[in-house]
Order: C-alpha cells, then structure tokens, then sequence
C-alpha cells in the first residue's frame, strides 16, 4: 500500500546543513503520522528520515573473507507453556518440544550494513533505508530499480530461547544479509554503493519465525557459502548493531550447493566451492551441526529452507 507519510527524508537529503531547526520540523512531520500505524513503525520512521541526509553513497571496498568462530550450549526440555513476552521481546509466547542448543557467535564480516562500519567516511546502515522491514529481499531499495538474481531461495528462521524451555520468541527481529550470485555484497562493492538488495529485517511473529524470500548467495574465494544475520530484542531497536543480541551465519548440505551451483549465473561459485570445504572454511570449521539449513526444492522450482536459532535470551 503506498504511504501516506511525506517525502521527508528526501527533504532532509536536500537541506542536510540546516541543523536543529530542520530535525524539528521533521519530528514535528513525524507525529503528524497516522495514529493506526504502531508506535514502532513510527519510531523507525522518523529514525530513517533524520538518518537519510547522512546515509551517502559509499565507496568501493576490496572483497576480504569473513573470520569468526564461536561456541554453543544446549537445554534438554519439557513440553510447558509460558504466556507473556520472552526477554526483552514482545508478543505471544510458545514453547516446543524436545532440546534446543545455542547457535555458534560468528562474526558479522565486513560488509554488515548495520552502522557498524564506514566505507569513505559514510556509515554503512542499511537498518536506516526505508522500506528494510520486508520479507522479500531481492529488490534494491532506494532510487535504485536493480533486482538480485538467481535461483530462488525462501528461508524461514525460528528463533527459540534455550533459557526458558526452547520458547519461540515472538516479538524479536532479524536482520539478515548475504552476497549476491556473483559474490558481491550491496552497499560495499564498487559496482553496487547505491544498490541495498539482499538485506531486509522481519519481526518474529507469535511462533518466533521470520521467513524471507531471497536467492542462493554465491560462493566467492576462501568462504563456504553462506548467509548472515542477526538477532535483535524487537523491531524497534533494530536500527543499529548496538543493540543486537547475537550474530551468526547459516549454510546449506553441499550436496544442495553444487546443484544450485550447476545454474546459470553461478559459473564462478563451482571453481570456488571446489577449493573450499567445511572443514577448512574460517567460520564453519569449529562444527556446522546448529547451522545447517534444511532445505528441499529444486533449481527451476525454488528451494524452501529452515534452521532452528537458539539462543540464551
């Protein structure tokens, strides 16, 4: 549905040098929104118009692999139901069956987005873009009309707290993120600084799923494939790294990756995939066992994946 809200930040890119005065006529816009949309949707709101103006192009940056490694605990439980909200998230609340385990800490790599790096002086964070709350995630947003392609993927992700009995937590959000078909992340590579595909956020709803329609990432030298994402508290401090609770990737069987990568478009990813394994990889080495993605599907029909998330909320 198209929004009724004015086109500040459009207005703030424009007058960017008129200081206080300005951001108080942009809050003041911000109020006049529509007493029917939530209180979070408006906070973001007026986060993203006072961050427009900063939010430049940024420049290129050489592609390096992504480090990192981690650890995990696991609960054993029973079923219960636990109502009310879980940590510091909102919503409904369930419980599942069965033992859940934390996923590993990774690192969020290079090319996060999430304002916790710069390229040429302007901050990298996509969580301030307009439209980044979106379930499908090829489109580029912004002024920029580009679209990711590749063979489709739909991945849900199921965040679950191993402190409280495996309960979903509803309310949370996700930001995740990953590398196009050819290797290259939005935002950072020199061919795409005005280009924010393959980067969205989702609030958990009361089953603590997220789902997001995407490609399959390419495989670039010296990583496995791979996607990133990750966990935030609620929506609404989803707007910057600060506040996030966990980061970790996700990878699918290698049996899936060379499949996909028999398509059009992943020429490059078949050499690179050949020259890297599991094993050897800097982030999956230490164990893959909590991210492994399920998955089942094909290359002309799409795949549809899952993966548990635990973690200790």
């Amino acid at each position: 549905m198209p929004s009724t809200a004015p086109n500040i930040a459009g207005a703030h890119a424009a007058h960017a040098d008129e200081g206080l005065q300005h951001d108080l006529r942009l809050l003041a816009a911000a109020q006049s929104l529509p007493a029917t949309l939530p209180r979070e949707l408006q906070r973001r709101r007026a986060l993203r118009w006072l961050a427009a103006g900063s939010l430049a192009p940024l420049g290129s940056l050489a592609m390096v692999a992504c480090g990192g490694g981690g650890d995990s605990s696991s609960t054993t439980t029973d079923t219960s139901t636990d109502s009310g909200s879980s940590g510091s998230g909102s919503g409904t609340t369930t419980t599942t069956t069965g033992s859940c385990s934390v996923i590993p800490e990774e690192t969020a790599g290079p090319y996060p987005g999430d304002g916790s790096n710069s390229v040429n002086g302007s901050v990298a964070n996509a969580l301030l873009l307009s439209g980044i709350v979106r379930s499908d995630i090829t489109p580029s947003l912004g002024s920029s009309s580009a679209v990711a392609s590749g063979v489709p993927l739909t991945l849900t992700l199921t965040l679950v707290n191993t402190n409280s009995s495996c309960a979903s937590l509803a309310g949370y959000a996700v930001y995740l993120w990953h590398c196009d078909q050819g290797g290259d992340y939005s935002l950072y590579a020199s061919s795409l600084t005005n280009v924010s595909y393959l980067r969205g956020v989702q609030e958990a709803n009361a089953s603590g799923e997220v789902t997001f329609t995407t490609i399959f990432p390419g495989c670039y030298s010296g990583r496995m494939p791979h996607i990133h994402f990750e966990v935030y508290p609620s929506l609404d401090v989803a707007t910057s790294a600060t506040h996030k609770v966990k980061t970790s990737q996700l990878s699918f069987p290698l049996a899936t990756l060379n499949t996909v990568y028999s398509a059009s478009g992943y020429q490059e990813s078949v050499s690179n995939l050949a020259s890297i394994s599991f094993a050897t990889d800097n982030v999956f080495s230490d164990g893959t066992t909590l991210q492994i993605a399920e998955i089942s599907g094909s290359n002309s029909a799409g795949y549809v994946a899952s993966l548990t998330v635990g973690i200790a909320a």
